[in-house]
């Protein structure tokens, strides 16, 4: 039985959706120049813009560091949240509210003790974070690094930490459907994380950013980003993970790619297919160092090079 609450919430989203959708102009600008919505159907899209409707309407975009936020803007940021639950529900996104932007890289504070006890105090340059039952902070450069099919997204990599921190800390293990089993999930993930870091460790040139041997919150959080941006490399390096990957976002961007492959993506706007991004053959440089102290946030390390 659905909850008074529940209905009331359903009833009040369907009305803001009747009369407040994302408009044209500002839709076909979110999307264009993106080449990772160019393979979605009709259908897809217009589940998508819904999906990034409620973002919109029901997060706070906070502007700093002298940021200076417009609709089209927060529309970009929306559409790119909205591509992980694209199948799933929007209450996905629950517990927490707040979109911090900043239009470049930002500063954290770190500090840790030596062995012999001695406290070393730094600051690191972060591009994205995300704080348990807390904000989403951004930078906007690295937003618009984001979508262009480069293994590179660092909206969803702080969505993916979302997710996962929906049962507690940012561990790589998130809520899983009914229907999947957590055996398989932690077999599959232990398995193929140990593996990554061993690539790692030997100094193994990765074709996968070296970052997700970090931890594995970091492992599920970078697979995911090359889940929907490369699908077809983490099917070939981890098979295993692409199918619980499929499972757990209830998509398979791979053969989405390969089901449009014969006719070419569907674009909207003057987006362009992989082969023609503004930014090919680039990596944005897109580490995180996790907050071992707190446990509460996990951020991005500008130009860290591991």
């Amino acid at each position: 039985m659905i909850s008074p609450f529940r209905l009331l919430r359903r009833q009040r989203r369907r009305k803001l959706l009747e009369r407040r959708m994302i408009p044209e102009p500002t839709w076909l600008s979110a999307l264009a120049g993106l080449p990772i919505f160019g393979f979605l159907n009709r259908d897809e899209r217009e589940r998508l813009r819904r999906l990034a409707t409620l973002f919109i309407h029901e997060k706070i975009f906070e502007p700093a560091g002298g940021m200076v936020l417009d609709d089209r803007m927060c529309a970009r940021i929306a559409v790119l949240a909205s591509l992980p639950i694209l199948n799933l529900d929007f209450d996905s996104y629950g517990g927490w509210r707040t979109v911090v932007v900043y239009p470049g890289g930002f500063k954290r504070p770190r500090s840790e003790f030596d062995d012999i006890g001695i406290m070393h105090e730094w600051e690191d340059t972060l591009t994205g974070e995300s704080w348990e039952r807390g904000p989403v902070i951004l930078s906007w450069a690295d937003v618009q690094g984001s979508g262009h099919c480069e293994g590179y997204n660092v909206v969803i990599h702080e969505m993916a930490h979302k997710l996962d921190m929906l049962n507690g800390a940012a561990d790589g293990f998130p809520n899983l459907h009914r229907e999947m089993s957590r055996r398989a999930w932690t077999e599959v993930f232990t398995a193929a994380f140990e593996d990554f870091s061993a690539r790692v460790d030997r100094e193994e040139d990765t074709p996968i950013d070296p970052y997700a041997a970090e931890e594995p919150g970091e492992f599920f959080a970078v697979l995911s980003e090359y889940f929907f941006e490369m699908p077809d490399l983490v099917r070939m390096e981890y098979p295993a993970v692409y199918g619980l990957l499929a499972q757990f976002y209830r998509q398979d961007p791979a053969a989405r790619l390969g089901s449009s492959s014969a006719t070419g993506p569907l674009h909207a706007g003057n987006g362009r297919s992989p082969q023609e991004s503004p930014q090919a053959g680039h990596r944005p440089l897109r580490e995180a160092l996790a907050d071992t102290a707190s446990g509460d946030d996990h951020g991005r390390v500008e130009n860290d090079q591991r």
